[in-house]
């Protein structure tokens, strides 16, 4: 029987397609490296045997039990906008498109809360929040052609994470469907146990995201803006981190290299040449390899020619320094009403100018807000001119993002030509936004440096100390170097697999490849040994302490900086090591749902119960894979002990709390409880 009569027995009313147009469209995602392969008309090796369009949960499960009973490759699909390489298919692939899911299954206006299928389109579901008074606060640039199921799949963070968080923050509850076709619904727990986090980020290799219960919040009745120009990159970040630190919460908050705000200087001259001439204002947003870009010509020509020596570039950039090119743009948006937005900005203007800064009003925030999403188009000029360009974000704590800055730029630099933003702040780091481009003789050649670049930035930033993606995922074009950072931790992401897709045929190589760790040439990370007394990062506001030390000993090493854990002052969990008070679900720990921008623990240390030994380094809301964390907070020590942690302290400013009233601890049913202890048992067994 062929393949689509099969499909057409087992999956009757369920439409489908094997049509050229189709496996053409389905092929691939955005992954620039895609679109070098393109320009030559290799396409055809990715094709798809069938691509299938469900309309509801029990029809995707009935396509995952048909997968599963096959042995057929099955990858979920949103709506294609992936830059890593997450879609890859082969001619016995499925694919799963799920934007016949898109409907809004209920609203509760005082949680406020919304559930919603994972085909919702990204833009017109916002649109539609707006028309009932809320926001989702979720607003990343592909919001024009994402979805929520693949917002959560990546672990995305929108531009506004700096007030609402980033998809995990905002999840409340999953509905998914795994590998056997069973429907699971998992619930979000503040103290645990929470299987949530191992769903997020897992990029369709555990299951298919079929619905999600958001948080919302009231649509902010005002915004207040402003930019300013700092001497230096540096000066600019440390007054970012200041003003998270002192409990700031800009909802945008994006610094501009030299470089960058140099270009977006140019550009605004152009804008008020064209106000003048009567002309059409330009499209411009943040600055881009392909400004100017306009096609093959004379100027694609010199494009080419100059991204062929990319070292040159960059040295004279680096030359002319700040001095000429006029320091760093910040720009900031505060949103929430309109006495505490203008209050906040009043804050962050005195933070601004202690650290040198030179103000430069509201236009250049503005701009960027009327024109946010428009940098997801300008690759195509680029890569019509010949050349190619991408985009790679990593993350560290504040006391490594200058060796971070500086390694990975070094390192694309000598292949590509390279400049950088900062977005995506936090109270103990951020993440670094690097631009590129580059060209070559042939598309051999291009394939050849893109890869080199990539290879070697991956590395230098695990040398760094960084993360290797902070919100695009890690699809394929990341998953060679996964292990490098994750060490064990890719053993037990393996082990997930294991259960929540036994037959193994959710989007195998994506992620991690598919073979266990042990057989990748990739070589563990040694495993850091827990301090002797608590250690303070004063720069990041991160305590690293052993798991066998007490919280009352890490206050009384906190006390002399002004710090503290921010423990409820009733919590009689004092006494207790960190383990066990992790164990316990960190009772009096700072509600995760009041300030969704922070986070209890950036890193950790565990000895699993088979003796083998976990490190998840520490990093700003880490965003590469199923948060392993979740397998011991709240979990009663059934996995593993910790033991050693990187915790999050506290000054004596706070933020201010978004209130809801969504369940903190919803009750534990027998099916999520099965579900858990299949999951304890395979983490168990990791070694």
């Amino acid at each position: 029987m062929s393949f689509e009569a099969a499909m057409s027995r087992a999956l009757p009313g369920i439409p489908r397609s094997a049509s050229p147009v189709d496996q053409i469209a389905y092929a691939r995602d955005l992954w620039p490296r895609h679109h070098l392969a393109v320009t030559e008309g290799r396409i055809a090796e990715h094709r798809p045997g069938m691509i299938v369009w469900p309309a509801s949960t029990e029809e995707v499960a009935q396509v995952v039990r048909f997968c599963a009973d096959e042995g057929l490759p099955l990858v979920p699909f949103g709506a294609g906008s992936g830059v890593c390489g997450g879609v890859l298919p082969d001619d016995r692939t499925v694919v799963l498109d799920l934007k016949r899911l898109s409907r809004r299954r209920s609203l509760d206006r005082q949680a406020p809360s919304v559930e919603v299928e994972a085909g919702a389109l990204g833009i017109r579901f916002e649109e539609e929040l707006n028309a009932e008074g809320f926001t989702l606060g979720h607003f990343p640039s592909s919001i024009l052609c994402s979805t929520v199921g693949g917002w959560v799949a990546a672990r995305s963070a929108g531009q506004c994470s700096g007030l609402y968080g980033k998809i995990e923050d905002m999840v409340a509850s999953l509905e998914c469907v795994v590998g056997r076709g069973e429907v699971v619904r998992l619930h979000r727990r503040a103290h645990g146990p929470d299987l949530t986090p191992l769903l997020i980020g897992s990029e369709g290799v555990l299951g298919v995201v079929t619905a999600a219960t958001l948080r919302l919040h009231p649509a902010p009745p005002a915004r207040a803006f402003a930019a300013f120009s700092f001497p230096s990159l540096e000066a600019g970040w440390d007054a970012m981190r200041e003003m998270f630190q002192t409990g700031l919460r800009p909802a945008v908050s994006r610094l501009y290299d030299p470089f960058d705000s140099f270009m977006a200087r140019l550009g605004a001259v152009r804008r008020q040449r064209a106000h003048a001439g009567g002309g059409d204002e330009p499209s411009e947003g943040a600055a881009a390899p392909s400004r100017g870009g306009r096609g093959p010509g004379a100027g694609a020509a010199v494009l080419r020619g100059l991204l062929r020596a990319p070292g040159v570039l960059n040295h004279v950039v680096d030359a002319v320094g700040s001095r000429v090119l006029r320091g760093a743009t910040l720009i900031l948006i505060f949103e929430g009403t309109a006495r505490a937005s203008a209050d906040d900005l009043a804050r962050a203007a005195a933070i601004a100018a202690r650290g040198g800064a030179r103000p430069l009003g509201e236009e250049p925030a503005r701009h960027w807000l009327a024109h946010r999403y428009s940098v997801s188009y300008r690759q195509a000029p680029v890569f019509m001119a010949g050349a190619f360009s991408d985009t790679m974000e990593v993350a560290a704590p504040w006391s490594r993002l200058d060796a971070l800055y500086r390694a990975v730029r070094a390192a694309l630099g000598r292949h590509v030509f390279v400049m950088a933003h900062l977005s995506h702040a936090y109270p103990d780091g951020c993440s670094i936004y690097f631009t590129f481009a580059g060209s070559a003789p042939s598309v051999a050649a291009a394939e050849a440096k893109y890869d080199a670049a990539w290879r070697a930035a991956l590395d230098a930033a695990i040398d760094a100390g960084g993360t290797l993606s902070h919100h695009h995922g890690v699809g394929r074009s990341k998953a060679p170097r996964l292990g490098a950072e994750l060490g064990l931790g890719a053993d037990v992401v393996h082990a997930l697999r294991g259960v929540f897709d036994p037959a193994g045929i959710m989007n195998p190589g994506n992620l991690l490849p598919r073979d266990a760790a042990p057989r990748s040439p990739v070589p563990r990370p040694p495993v850091p040994r827990p301090p002797a007394s608590p250690a303070l990062d004063r720069a990041s506001l991160l305590v690293h302490a052993a798991g066998t030390a007490r919280l009352a000993d890490v206050e009384r090493a906190l006390a002399p900086h002004g710090l503290t854990l921010a423990l409820d002052p009733d919590a009689a969990s004092r006494e207790l090591t960190i383990d066990a008070w992790i164990a316990a679900g960190a009772p009096g720990a700072p509600d995760p749902w009041g300030d969704p921008v922070d986070h209890l623990v950036a890193g950790f240390t565990a000895r699993l119960a088979s003796g083998a030994e976990l490190a998840v380094r520490p990093a700003p809301r880490r965003a590469v894979g199923p948060d392993l964390f979740a397998l011991f907070l709240g979990m009663e020590g059934r996995v593993g002990e910790i033991t050693s942690v990187h915790l999050r302290a506290h000054g004596a400013s706070r933020p201010r709390a978004l209130p809801t009233s969504l369940p903190r601890q919803p009750p534990l049913g027998d099916t999520e409880a099965a579900w858990l202890d299949a999951v304890v048992g395979a983490a168990r067994g990791v070694r």
